[in-house]
């Protein structure tokens, strides 16, 4: 039998009761009454009685326990030398090395040689000479200078300030590596107190339930109090195994971080000393010493170098070439080894809008940059609740301001109206005024004086 059908036929055999001491009918309603009571009482401890029972048979999850304990400062060591992202950034800079040894060579001697063999369908003969032979091998050496080749000379400057900003990317990701690391060492520390503090509780919710328990054995304490109490435990002991969770989930974290093969545990609390060459909060110090708003600086740098040098796209570059050359068997007309020099100039006249184009999208990346940087700088020198002072500064200035003009306005308005009253009665008091006070605080400046009329009425 349930407790609500239970509590529902107690309710229903008081009301017999009451209709019974009306007709004299109690005692056996009473009766009735006292054995479903009983009845009540002996359900809820059964059913109490096995949820303790069940409560006491569970045992709560083990969570393992990591081997590898580490400290703070070998933590971050291990994550900046073993971390995968940190290899990857690194290797960024040997693509921007290349890349500056292939802008470079543009802008340097280059030699290269050509052979060519040809075969005509019959030979040119006169008077038994041979004047073009049939089959015929010529060897060509080029050697190419240039001289003038603004827009190769950009492009390696160019790739000097991409191979500067792969080694500042390689450092802000460093820095990225080392700050993830510190926050799961951390966090780590902080779920252990957690455990410690949700272990605590449950201790304190067990004593308790056991004392409940007690009292309820020896009739001195209620079942109602026991059951609270068995709740309470209960609900602590879900917290202290969900608190053991996270703990060994940032164990987890941290050792994927310093790369090892199993989860790593803080073995002790680091000290956050500040140094003494720490900068001020102000941009320029911050610049200096932040690796990601140097990254930022030197990003905007290189794309305004891009966009400045997209002009030299224009340029016309002047080439000198060198080139050696041996016919077998020698023409009969010309010389078997001779070489010639060439100067070679290519002018660009139009390219239907090509660079142009191209102009446009450095400057779009241009602006991407700047918005990057000044949103990083803003957030480095953002302080809580300086804008809000700042504006509650500038409106209370404005106030006073207009209080000060008010009240200049006003001084001068009753200055001017005491040198009329001292002119009426200097002419007796009967003079009448021909012109009223000004209004403003300007005419009254300007006039200076009120001309009255001392005529007799």
């Amino acid at each position: 039998m349930s407790s609500s059908k239970v509590l529902d036929a107690v309710d229903r055999n008081d009301g017999c009761g009451r209709r019974g001491r009306a007709h004299r009918r109690g005692r056996a309603c009473s009766t009735l009454t006292n054995t479903l009571t009983v009845t009540f009482i002996v359900v809820l401890a059964g059913g109490g009685t096995s949820s303790v029972e069940g409560g006491a048979s569970s045992a709560p999850t083990q969570v393992p326990t990591p081997v590898l304990r580490i400290t703070f400062d070998e933590a971050i060591r291990r994550a900046i030398e073993k971390n995968p992202t940190v290899q990857a950034a690194a290797a960024g800079i040997l693509r921007a090395e290349g890349l500056l040894r292939q802008a470079r060579a543009a802008t340097r001697l280059q030699v290269f040689g050509n052979i060519t063999t040809t075969t005509l369908n019959t030979g040119v003969d006169f008077q038994g000479t041979t004047v073009t032979p049939r089959n015929s091998l010529a060897a060509t050496l080029t050697a190419d200078m240039p001289i003038v080749a603004a827009a190769a000379w950009a492009r390696r400057a160019q790739a000097e300030d991409a191979r500067n900003v792969a080694e500042l990317a390689v450092a802000d990701t460093r820095r990225q590596v080392a700050l993830a690391t510190a926050d799961a060492y951390l966090t780590i520390l902080a779920a252990r107190r957690v455990v410690e503090a949700n272990a605590r509780a449950r201790d304190t919710a067990k004593a308790h339930f056991d004392l409940a328990t007690e009292l309820e054995q020896r009739g001195a304490g209620s079942r109602l109090n026991a059951l609270r109490a068995q709740q309470q435990f209960s609900t602590d002991e879900a917290l202290v195994e969900t608190a053991r969770l996270a703990l060994y989930g940032a164990q987890e974290a941290l050792g994927v971080l310093i790369a090892a093969d199993e989860p790593a545990d803080a073995s002790d609390e680091p000290a956050f000393d500040l140094p003494a060459d720490a900068p001020s909060s102000q941009t320029a110090s911050l610049t200096s010493f932040r690796s990601d708003l140097k990254l930022f600086a030197a990003e905007q740098l290189a794309a305004e170098r891009i966009v400045r040098d997209s002009s030299k796209d224009w340029w016309p570059s002047i080439d000198a070439l060198f080139q050696p050359s041996s016919t077998y068997p020698s023409p009969f007309f010309l010389p078997g080894n001779s070489w010639r020099f060439l100067l070679q100039a290519n002018v660009p006249v139009f390219d239907s809008g090509q660079r142009a184009s191209s102009k446009i999208q450095r400057q779009a990346a241009l602006e991407q940059t700047r918005s990057l940087f000044a949103g990083a700088t803003m957030q480095a020198t953002s302080r809580p609740g300086e804008r809000a002072r700042r504006r509650r500064t500038g409106s209370g200035r404005r106030r006073h301001h207009e209080h000060r003009v008010q009240g200049r306005s006003g001084d001068q308005h009753r200055s001017h109206r005491r040198r009329a009253q001292r002119a009426r009665r200097r002419n007796g008091g009967c003079g009448r005024r021909r012109h009223a006070p000004p209004r403003t605080a300007g005419t009254a400046h300007r006039t200076g004086t009120v001309s009255v009329d001392a005529s007799p009425s």
